[in-house]
């Protein structure tokens, strides 16, 4: 029962964001093992080794879907977002914790909301790496919160 759930949060998260990015020309996939990806660096208020890649869209413009990677062990600092997030781990285990709010666990496969301006910070647990897909319903942006 709780798998059917995941496999049909992850349906929906996947045609919310074929709804949402209506500007785009062809259909997509994409892994983040790609070769053809271009990963970049997080905000500069992240610790050395979080990597971004856009996925779809543009991330000035409303409607984008990221890549978040970071590796093993890497704990990322409390931030806020101007957009609500949804998010689905692709792979690792992550824990994330929204201001007063239990902590949530992610395993891979596994769906995720973050409401708009909601303070957040967390840790890949795994081993490996940790790879969320991330899509913003605004501009892409990432405030330091203090």
């Amino acid at each position: 029962m709780k798998k059917e759930m995941i496999q049909t949060a992850v349906i929906g998260l996947i045609a919310i964001l074929a709804f949402s990015a209506g500007a785009v020309d062809k259909p997509i996939s994409a892994s983040p093992k790609d070769k053809d990806l271009k990963w970049g660096p997080c905000p500069a208020f992240f610790p050395t080794g979080c990597e971004l890649a856009v996925l779809q869209g543009d991330p000035a413009e409303p409607n984008a879907d990221l890549y978040f990677k970071i590796p093993g062990g890497y704990k990322f600092p409390a931030h806020w977002h101007t957009s609500a997030e949804r998010m689905v781990l692709v792979s690792g285990e992550i824990n994330v914790q929204y201001h007063g709010q239990p902590t949530i666990h992610l395993k891979k496969g596994m769906y995720a909301y973050g409401p708009a301006k909601a303070v957040h910070k967390g840790k890949c647990i795994s081993k490996k790496d940790c790879v969320l897909v991330t899509a913003f319903e605004e501009p892409v942006d990432a405030h330091e919160h203090k």
